[in-house]
């Protein structure tokens, strides 16, 4: 069985799944870079899964980065070990793992878990690889990362790679197939249901590989945008490049493990992610962005407030939440075409310049609201991004910045499930 084909970056993975006496419910949890101002969450987590099997013991919560890293990381990859020792995960026939998560959308969200050729991918907002990133990379996200794969036997993604597939021609035939069921199971905390089903044999393979190939699009092309998790991309691909010097050039490290999305499934929507400022001088910040001419305006009545933000407006307009108060700033002819790199143009010579005051990137306007309401915080409120627009930005202007946009809110993120060993 052909296992690789370069034309796409597309290799057949052989895919661990838990052994049978594991429970599905606490052996999967969400993607590691969830909830990170809410370390509760995690906490909770933990008490729910206790002893038991689950991938929470082969991931780093970035809630918990702060904590003792060395000593995490190491006890992760003696958990590892030990799941394949023991037989925890065992080997599935080569092949992709369709999958459906309902998450209390009209429609669930319908994915293809497979694996991609890290040569094939460059995170550099400029590159013009088969594999390209939507958004900038921080490059100081990636040494915990790297740090976390270096030496780790097993890789389990929370990565959702977008394809462009108008016609649906990838994906979503393949629940018309009679495949073999892989799982069914109520994911935690809210997370919904999630299903999954086999998906081997040659001919489908090849099918499959066909349809990918037809979605090439631009010179150089394009086949795959990232989605969700492309900071762990990126560092498997810092992994990989340290690596391939001394090994041969079918090293299962050269591959990552993702799933990936028509960006026009009906579940899938671009929900923004918002800007959380904690340490910040925020009349200091105000008149900074002020200096840089945006217009600000304090509302004292909420309703007003409200209606201002849903107003039309020709240029990019963002609200803001403090202890004290809640407004707009706003830039009426802007140079970019996002509010997000509008902002960002401030923002970040700012945080250069201040580097007691800590930025971080949360889901949901409610959550924003509370975080924002208490400290020396304030709370920036972004839009959405059309999410048909996405390809044709990456073609033409190449990556957004960074944190444009999330695919969903926090609970509907990727659930860990299945692995894949890299050493």
């Amino acid at each position: 069985m052909k296992r690789y084909y370069p034309e796409i970056g597309l290799h057949v993975p052989t895919l661990l799944l838990p052994n049978a006496d594991v429970s599905l419910e606490t052996w999967s949890v969400v993607a590691c870079d969830q909830y990170t101002s809410q370390p509760e969450y995690w906490d909770e987590v933990r008490a729910l899964v206790g002893d038991k099997a689950s991938t929470l013991n082969l991931i780093l919560p970035e809630a918990h980065l702060g904590d003792d890293r060395e000593t995490r990381i190491n006890e992760i990859n003696t958990g590892m070990a030990s799941y394949l020792e023991a037989g925890i995960v065992a080997p599935q026939p080569p092949g992709f793992m369709l999958v459906e998560r309902e998450s209390g959308r009209a429609s669930p969200r319908r994915g293809l878990v497979v694996a991609l050729d890290l040569e094939r991918y460059d995170y550099r907002p400029t590159a013009k690889e088969l594999i390209r990133c939507t958004e900038g990379t921080d490059p100081s996200r990636l040494p915990a990362r790297a740090a976390v794969r270096r030496e780790a036997p097993l890789e389990t993604p929370h990565i959702m790679v977008l394809i462009d597939d108008p016609d649906e021609i990838v994906i979503e035939p393949l629940f018309d197939l009679d495949l073999p069921v892989a799982y069914d199971f109520e994911l935690m905390k809210g997370g919904g249901r999630l299903r999954g089903w086999h998906v081997r044999g040659e001919r489908l393979i090849e099918e499959i590989a066909g349809r990918i190939a037809a979605l090439r699009t631009g010179e150089p092309p394009l086949v795959y945008a990232m989605g969700d998790g492309n900071h762990s991309f990126a560092a498997a691909k810092t992994i990989w490049d340290e690596l391939k010097s001394s090994v041969s050039p079918d090293h299962p490290g050269r591959y990552g493990l993702v799933e990936l999305v028509n960006v026009h499934d009906a579940a899938l929507d671009f929900e923004p992610i918002h800007r959380l400022l904690d340490g910040v001088d925020v009349a200091d910040l105000l008149a900074a962005l002020e200096a840089q001419g945006f217009l600000r305006t304090a509302f004292a009545d909420p309703d007003a407030w409200r209606r201002a933000c849903n107003a039309p407006s020709d240029g990019h307009r963002i609200p803001y939440v403090t202890p004290r108060e809640r407004g707009l700033v706003e830039v009426r002819q802007p140079e970019t075409r996002l509010a997000t790199a509008t902002l960002h143009a401030v923002l970040d010579p700012y945080l250069r310049t201040h580097a007691d005051v800590a930025i971080d990137y949360i889901h949901g306007d409610d959550v924003l609201a509370d975080l924002a309401a208490e400290g020396d915080r304030i709370g920036f409120l972004l839009p959405t991004m059309d999410k048909h627009d996405l390809f044709r930005t990456v073609i033409e202007d190449g990556a957004t910045p960074r944190k444009t946009f999330s695919l969903g809110e926090a609970h509907e993120k990727r659930f860990y499930l299945e692995c894949r060993r890299i050493r």
